[in-house]
């Protein structure tokens, strides 16, 4: 189990004062001195990173393959870099970011014609929802109502899963995507309730009595944030849930709650007793997102609580030897700071502070010695470079961070 991650050597908390500061300019190790650095000195180094990467992201999936589309998604193409752009328009407002955005989006629009998957993450919903916000902010309102209409033309398949990653729950996320970015009511409450009813209703067919919601993807019923109940029960909380419908989510929750493993992290799927992976798709840290959400919505602290415990697997078992934001240290990072927007805990802070200074000291160099694994699409932003370079962009302002296509 432990060649899957690095042990975690890091103090539990370093408090920022004047003493760590003095420590930051006089200790020997590169990873000591940056745990050392007052957050906003650090933010500043992983600013600077982050806009590099950007541009290593943007050359190296837009500007070598001459502009030619082999994979228009978000999770691993082209979409995932326009993403990108976006969240650098976001943190410097320089309008050329926005600009290529925009002319990404156009090439995935065409390269996503035709296509079945329906999700913001895979799929067409998320081309037309990222070029309709991103039209809404250079303020072109034709090309706004040209996607938006595209998006009211997306027809979900009678078999589409349910899930994030290729199912309804990811459609949704699309539809919460546009109503936050350019306004309440863009898709209408009554299209997504139809979604939401259909959800509710498949989950308590599967979970037969003895969990209130459960789902299916190719034959395993996951519990993760990718393919399973984690994923689902986080896009339904953004919903306008009736209270049965909110007691179900509940009831759901404190189920995989009270069958975690004794370590605390969560099995993959329903039934498995193999304890062994800690990452945003499978594990204790997409649904540790999940019960932060929980405690957020309901305001239960058994949930908070959970959410917490959660936290203490990330930390011990989540310095992973992979760079990237589904299974590896950039995704894992956000649960510190979903942990800390929810407490306010310096403690929390400080731990994302503390992955994304391992990140920034050495996940390159491990890369290159082939100690750590890039990706099989290494600038992505799932998998690879790209999803370091938005967490960096992330840690600029904690209070507001979000984990790319999952926290609104």
């Amino acid at each position: 189990m432990a060649d899957r991650f690095f042990a975690n050597e890091m103090p539990d908390f370093v408090p920022e004062n004047s003493q760590s500061a003095a420590t930051a300019e006089g200790a020997g190790d590169s990873l000591t001195r940056l745990l050392h650095l007052p957050y906003r000195s650090l933010c500043e180094r992983l600013k600077h990173s982050a806009l590099n990467l950007k541009d290593t992201v943007v050359n190296e999936t837009w500007g070598r393959r001459g502009k030619r589309l082999q994979d228009y998604t978000l999770y691993t193409g082209a979409l995932g870099t326009a993403y990108l752009l976006f969240k650098a328009y976001q943190l410097t407002k320089n309008k050329n970011d926005l600009a290529l955005c925009s002319e990404i989006v156009n090439a995935c629009d065409s390269a996503s014609r035709g296509t079945r998957h329906v999700t913001f993450i895979c799929g067409r919903s998320g081309v037309c929802a990222l070029g309709a916000v991103v039209a809404n902010k250079i303020g072109d309102t034709r090309l706004q109502d040209y996607y938006l209409a595209e998006f009211k033309e997306i027809r979900l398949p009678s078999d589409l899963p349910y899930e994030l990653l290729y199912g309804r729950a990811g459609f949704l996320w699309s539809c919460s995507f546009l109503n936050k970015h350019i306004g309440k009511g863009t898709i209408a409450s009554s299209d997504m309730r139809a979604v939401v009813t259909d959800m509710i209703e498949a989950g308590r067919r599967l979970g037969k009595g003895r969990c209130p919601l459960m789902y299916e993807w190719n034959g395993k019923k996951y519990w993760g944030a990718a393919h399973g109940l984690s994923g689902i029960l986080h896009i339904l909380m953004d919903m306008d849930l009736t209270p049965n419908e909110q007691k179900d989510v509940k009831n759901t929750l404190r189920y995989m709650i009270m069958n975690r493993f004794p370590s605390g992290n969560y099995p993959s799927s329903e039934g498995s007793e193999t304890d062994r992976l800690v990452h945003w798709c499978h594990g204790a840290p997409g649904i540790a997102l999940t019960l932060a959400k929980a405690a957020q919505v309901f305001g239960d602290k058994d949930f908070l609580q959970a959410a917490m415990d959660a936290g203490e697997v990330v930390w011990n078992r989540g310095l992973l030897k992979r760079v990237g934001i589904c299974h590896g240290v950039s995704g894992n990072t956000y649960v510190f700071l979903t942990l800390y927007r929810l407490t306010g805990k310096a403690e929390y802070l400080y731990r994302a502070k503390a992955f994304a200074s391992f990140l920034l000291d050495r996940a390159q160099r491990l890369v290159s010695e082939g100690t750590m694994h890039g990706g099989d699409r290494p600038y992505s932003v799932f998998e690879g470079l790209g999803g370091m370079a938005y967490l960096f962009m992330d840690m600029d302002d904690p209070t507001e961070s979000r984990f790319p296509a999952y926290e609104l």
